[in-house]
């Protein structure tokens, strides 16, 4: 550690030679050289301290030092190296020099070793220099050049990471209570014959927590946490993430009990020769490497891989053997009560606004993962911030909510009057449906705000979370509200936009998913026409197989076109109905740009958004 720490001080005391070198050199050029006339005028007219001669063959070099003002100021000349002038020069400096003193310099008298050193010392020391530069650089940029082939897993101890931390999956909690249980106790299954699952493939979305998961497992379970990603294993050179899979193990063993976690697996464990151009061979070597080493752990020995992926379906099959990864969890996005969890849990640093009721929203934000609920917290944190408040408010929360599902409001981008119009029939429209059609989704909120691509949008929500199952009759609902934005266009206008053209393509897929895949269709009955690909590295609809007859594909194209133009026909009744509302709808927007669902609620029920204060104009809009 001293040593270390002297090597330290080294550059610095190298850099102080180096300047007192250069100033020894440069001292020199303060000496001031006197001319023949000169150096006899200074004879005649200063008093000289001290000098020095050199007796040369053709010269002699004087060197001294005389007083100017009460200071020491040095001089140098030369003088011809005649009898006569030497003469006359020893008589006069005699007579000037103070105390006679004068030196006679042997001009042939030299110290080699003060040469050398005086030439070598001062490149030596510049050479070391650079040789210590140079080998600091490599030190902290790439001084595990030659541990290519060791493991990238990043070792971590004292997680701080539990249960309490990680909300919204409690089943998936309890499935790892015995991992942790195992970790702390493996003895207590060996005697009853109990075999602990060597690998854990953790299924899920992006976002909803699987690396927290495991991370919080390892902390409950207070071991030794390896974490690495797969891409970490594979490089360019065949051989070496098998190298490193081995190096891993080795190290898990030497640190059992622990936890090995292998997040993004598929970007290593793929099925092998599938794709175009044949295998990888170095991914394939290191899967083959993964696989070895997963049978070589002996049962109960205190070692539990966990590998999380949202690509099961890419998996090779050897993988998901039992006696690998044996066990598979999913971990599925959060429903209401998991949400409102996941909420409360990132809101403990947060500054919240006492009216602020996680429930509430909780229930607006369907389909969200953890990762999203986090980042809505912290959007509405930053536009606190931003707005110097000292607690987040629901309006910031609304605003996080919209920037998370279609981005930052683009307030700058200005709409015509005819556009905004345009924009503002569209979006009641789709409002209006969802009011007065039975089954349709909860409006929550209506914007013509643009924000990303869109120039506005409904945020709808469902009345109860459905995790698993929709019936024909929601799917149905589904596709009317989205046409209700392209209805009203047409019966206001008598005009259609581009504006419904992200609508028709979900309506689209709906319908298309509703003949081909759930047998919804009154026609065809209930037979799926549709035909995954076993080729996923290939392009799912470039590689499929056609599974129908010409006159079959027909009548599903006539199916699907059924089905939407019944929606179309239900979503243009609905709005003929209510036309008023949705002429209120629209005007609404157009003066205040959003609605919300208590806005929406009086409009519905008074004609206008507040039937207690505001002023509304009795004739209707002209279009």
């Amino acid at each position: 550690m001293k040593n270390n720490r002297w090597m330290n001080f080294l550059p610095y005391l190298i850099m102080m030679l180096l300047l007192g070198s250069i100033f020894s050199y440069t001292r020199v050029s303060t000496t001031e050289t006197l001319k023949y006339g000169e150096f006899y005028d200074l004879i005649s007219k200063k008093e000289i301290t001290e000098v020095s001669l050199t007796y040369n063959s053709t010269v002699i070099d004087v060197k001294g030092v005389y007083k100017d003002n009460d200071l020491d100021r040095r001089f140098i000349a030369e003088i011809p190296n005649t009898e006569d002038i030497s003469n006359d020069l020893l008589e006069k400096l005699n007579k000037t020099v103070k105390d006679g003193n004068i030196t006679i310099v042997n001009p042939y008298a030299t110290n080699y070793l003060v040469e050398v050193l005086v030439q070598v010392v001062p490149m030596a020391l510049l050479f070391g220099f650079g040789i210590f530069m140079i080998t600091r650089m490599n030190g902290s940029s790439n001084n595990k050049a030659f541990e290519f082939s060791k493991s990238r897993a990043r070792l971590e101890s004292n997680i701080k990471v539990k249960f309490d931390d990680v909300a919204g999956c409690d089943e998936e909690k309890e499935e790892m209570a015995e991992i942790i249980d195992y970790l702390k106790n493996p003895d207590k299954f060996a005697v009853m014959g109990a075999r602990i699952p060597k690998g854990i493939l953790m299924v899920g979305n992006p976002g909803t927590g699987k690396t927290l998961l495991a991370k919080a497992v390892a902390g409950e379970a207070d071991v030794p946490f390896f974490s690495i990603s797969g891409a970490d294993f594979v490089e360019m050179f065949v051989g070496v993430g098998a190298s490193r899979v081995r190096d891993m193990f080795k190290k898990a063993k030497s640190t059992a009990p622990c936890m090995i976690f292998i997040d993004e697996i598929d970007a290593v464990g793929r099925q092998r020769g599938a794709g175009l151009g044949g295998g990888n061979d170095e991914r394939e070597q290191t899967l083959n490497q993964l696989l070895v080493e997963m049978d070589g752990i002996e049962e109960n020995k205190g070692i539990v891989i966990i590998a999380a992926t949202n690509r099961p379906d890419v998996l090779d099959p050897a993988l998901l053997r039992p006696g690998r990864f044996d066990r598979q969890i999913t971990v599925s996005l959060p429903d209401r009560r998991g949400r409102k969890a996941i909420l409360e849990v990132h809101a403990r640093n947060k500054k919240l606004a006492k009216e602020i009721d996680l429930d509430a929203l909780a229930q607006r934000t369907p389909g969200f993962s953890g990762a999203d609920l986090e980042n809505v917290l912290n959007e509405a944190a930053i536009l606190a911030v931003r707005a110097h408040r000292n607690e987040i408010t629901m309006a910031d929360l609304d605003e996080a909510i919209d920037r998370t599902m279609a981005g930052p409001a683009k307030k700058s981008r200005k709409y015509t009057d005819k556009e905004k119009r345009l924009v503002a029939t569209h979006e009641a429209g789709h409002a209006v449906v969802g009011m007065f059609l039975e089954g349709a989704d909860i409006v929550q909120k209506v914007t013509i705000i643009p924000r990303g691509v869109a120039g506005g949008y409904n945020l709808m929500t469902p009345k109860e979370d459905s995790m698993f199952l929709q019936t024909k009759s929601e799917l149905i609902a589904q596709i009317t509200g989205l046409l209700g934005g392209r209805v009203a266009e047409e019966l206001v206008f008598n005009e259609i936009s581009t504006g419904a053209s992200n609508d028709l393509e979900k309506v689209t897929k709906i319908a298309k998913a509703m003949v081909n895949s759930f047998g919804m269709s009154d026609k065809l009955g209930p037979v799926q026409y549709a035909s995954d690909s076993d080729n996923v590295f290939l392009g799912r609809d470039y590689t499929s197989n056609k599974a129908t007859s010409d006159t079959v594909a027909y009548e599903i194209d006539q199916e699907v076109r059924s089905i939407v133009n019944k929606c179309y026909e239900n979503a243009k009744k609905i709005i003929k109905d209510h036309r008023d509302v949705l002429d209120n709808i629209a005007r609404e927007l157009i003066a205040n740009e959003t609605l919300t669902k208590e806005d929406l609620d009086n409009i519905k029920q008074y004609g206008k958004k507040d039937p207690d204060t505001a002023v509304v104009a009795e004739k209707e809009i002209k279009y």
